[in-house]
C-alpha cells in the first residue's frame, strides 16, 4: 500500500457505514464510498451537518445537500500543484487526492532524468497528473474525450503558474489519438493512464478494461521512444489485482524494455481511526536509469 500522506489541504477525517468524511480546504464534505463496508464509530456533529452530503438515491445516482452557502468552486495546494475543486452532479470533486502520492514519484522520475521528457495522459481527467508532469518540467500531451475536463485542467495549470508550459491539451477518443500518433510516428518518454473500468467511444465502440487493457497497452507501446522512462497505469476497477496489473505490464512494456515493474494498492490515511482506506490500484513499469 502507497499512501497519499503529504497532503496539507486535503484531510480523510472519518468513514463509517458506507461514507467518508472530509476536508476539503476548509470546507467538509460528506460522501459515499463502496469500499467503506464497516460501522461507523460515532457520529459526532460534523458527521450529521457537513458543509456538503451527496445523499445516493436508490434509483441511481444521487444529490447534493448543502447545509452552508458554499463557493461554486475553491482551490487547493498540494506543494506547488493547485486545484479547483467543485462538489459534481456524480459525486465527485474533480480531484482525487490518493493519486498524490503517484504524482509525487512521476516528478521525482522526471526530475532525476537529466533529459528532455515528453508525457501523454491518457483518460486525463481535470489534469492532476498533467499539472505535476509539467511543474517537474516535462512538456505533456494532456488527452480526455470530455471537453469540460480538459477546460478543468487547463484552469489547473494556470493557477500552478503553467500556463505558458509546454502542455497540448486535446478533447479526443483516446484509442483514436493513439493510433494516429502511431502514423504520425510521434514518441513519448512517459505514459500515464487511469481507463475506465467501461465506456463507449462516440462510434459506439466498447470498452471494457478486462477486454481492452493489455491490447491497449500494446498500442501504447509502439509510440514509447527507445528511451523510455515510466508507464504508470491506474485503475479504480474492483476485482482487478495488482497482480493482474504487473502481468499485464510485464508481457507488454516489460517485453520490449526490461526495466522494473512496482504494482499495489493506494491509499488515504483515516485521522480518527487510524486506518487506512484502499483507493484503487497502480501499476508502474520505470526504466534502470
Amino acid at each position: 500500500m502507497r499512501m497519499a500522506t503529504d497532503w496539507q489541504d486535503y484531510e480523510l477525517i472519518d468513514t463509517g457505514a458506507g461514507d467518508k468524511l472530509e476536508r476539503w480546504g476548509d470546507v467538509i464534505l460528506r460522501r459515499p464510498d463502496p469500499q467503506i463496508i464497516w460501522p461507523l464509530a460515532k457520529e459526532s456533529a460534523d458527521w450529521q451537518r457537513p458543509d456538503g452530503h451527496y445523499f445516493r438515491s436508490s434509483s441511481g445516482g444521487g444529490q447534493w445537500q448543502f447545509n452552508k452557502q458554499l463557493p461554486e468552486r475553491w482551490t487547493i495546494s498540494y506543494g506547488p500543484l493547485r486545484f479547483h475543486i467543485k462538489p459534481t452532479s456524480f459525486k465527485h470533486t474533480g480531484l482525487f487526492p490518493e493519486q498524490a502520492v503517484n504524482w509525487s514519484w512521476m516528478m521525482k522520475r522526471i526530475k532525476e532524468a537529466g533529459r528532455p521528457i515528453r508525457v501523454l495522459n491518457l483518460f486525463a481527467y481535470t489534469g492532476g497528473a498533467t499539472v505535476a508532469a509539467a511543474a517537474a518540467g516535462a512538456e505533456v500531451c494532456h488527452v480526455d474525450a470530455a471537453k469540460g475536463m480538459v477546460q478543468w485542467a487547463k484552469e489547473n495549470a494556470a493557477l500552478s503558474g503553467l500556463e505558458s508550459a509546454p502542455v497540448r491539451y486535446i478533447t479526443d477518443d483516446v484509442f483514436k489519438f493513439v493510433q494516429r500518433e502511431q502514423r504520425r510516428g510521434k514518441q513519448y518518454d512517459a505514459i500515464i493512464m487511469d481507463p475506465p473500468s467501461y465506456g463507449r467511444g462516440p462510434g459506439g465502440e466498447t470498452w471494457k478494461l478486462e477486454d481492452s487493457l493489455y491490447p491497449f497497452l500494446e498500442e501504447c507501446k509502439s509510440i514509447l521512444s527507445d528511451n523510455p522512462l515510466f508507464v504508470l497505469v491506474n485503475s479504480y476497477t474492483t476485482g482487478l489485482s495488482p497482480t493482474v496489473l504487473h502481468n499485464l505490464l510485464h508481457m507488454s512494456i516489460g517485453r520490449r524494455h526490461g526495466g522494473k515493474i512496482d504494482c499495489g494498492e493506494i491509499g488515504l490515511p483515516i485521522t480518527r481511526s487510524g486506518l487506512t482506506l484502499p483507493c484503487g490500484i497502480y501499476g508502474r513499469w520505470e526504466s534502470n536509469e
